[in-house]
């Protein structure tokens, strides 16, 4: 695989850019098709779990084959993380997001914060792939790049059907990781520094998605849709996403 002839911390920083780019392509279905029914969009919401499911799980496993218990570390550190942040969002009468306003608005910042912290995670594995090689980075962030877009797409099934316009969510989403070029760079120069860091984030950032996923992309699929098919739904796209990711590693 042929990389772009640049310097080599130019040619991380464009190929970190591609991936969070990348995250943007999750909201063209909502270009195609945007007014959905609420049971429509609960199995959607359960879809989103799915994908942050198998995502979430998908990390750890990544994080394990560093450490175990930095690994857990992380996942304890992103429930008290988010635990932490809901609590206090809760304690905001006038919280809004652009249009959002109240319990839409938290929604739309904890799916977005979420899936930025993620975003951290992934830039050091970018950084640390180009470690190993310009060929190996590049295969690396062009699997990340394509691993991004169904987490774009769980991003835009929380912020459209709650008045988000399509283009915003797009944006949304590609802000979400921007933090993949910014950290890809340092953590590229910097290889033996960030390295032992990876397992922590990439658990940081699991943990953050499973409780995220339990305690507000389910509970909100369930007050429109039977639990047989929430349950379903998410089931099947956790297999989907598991296929989507050994496929693409």
């Amino acid at each position: 695989m042929q990389s772009l002839n640049m310097p080599p911390v130019l040619t991380v920083f464009v190929y970190a850019m591609i991936t969070a780019v990348a995250t943007g392509l999750g909201a063209i279905p909502f270009f195609i098709r945007r007014n959905l029914s609420r049971r429509v969009l609960a199995l959607a919401s359960a879809f989103a779990a799915g994908i942050m499911a198998a995502a979430s799980f998908n990390l750890i496993y990544e994080g394990l084959n560093y450490s175990m218990w930095r690994t857990i570390a992380g996942i304890v550190a992103g429930v008290v993380f988010i635990y932490v942040t809901q609590t206090r969002l809760d304690h905001e009468n006038d919280l809004s997001v652009g249009e959002l306003k109240g319990a839409d608005a938290k929604k739309a910042l904890m799916i977005v914060g979420v899936m930025t912290l993620h975003s951290f995670a992934e830039g050091v594995g970018v950084g640390v792939s180009f470690g190993g090689g310009t060929e190996f980075g590049v295969f690396i962030s062009l699997a990340i790049a394509v691993h991004n877009i169904p987490e774009g797409l769980a991003i835009s099934l929380v912020l459209v059907p709650r008045g988000v316009r399509v283009w915003a969510a797009a944006l949304w989403s590609i802000l979400s990781s921007i933090p993949q070029p910014l950290v890809a760079v340092p953590a590229f120069l910097f290889v033996q520094t960030f390295q032992p860091f990876l397992p922590v984030g990439l658990g940081l950032a699991a943990g953050a998605m499973i409780w995220m996923l339990t305690s507000e992309l389910i509970p909100d699929a369930l007050e429109d849709a039977p639990k047989e098919h929430v349950a379903t739904v998410t089931t099947l796209a956790i297999a989907a996403m598991t296929a989507f990711q050994v496929l693409v590693n």
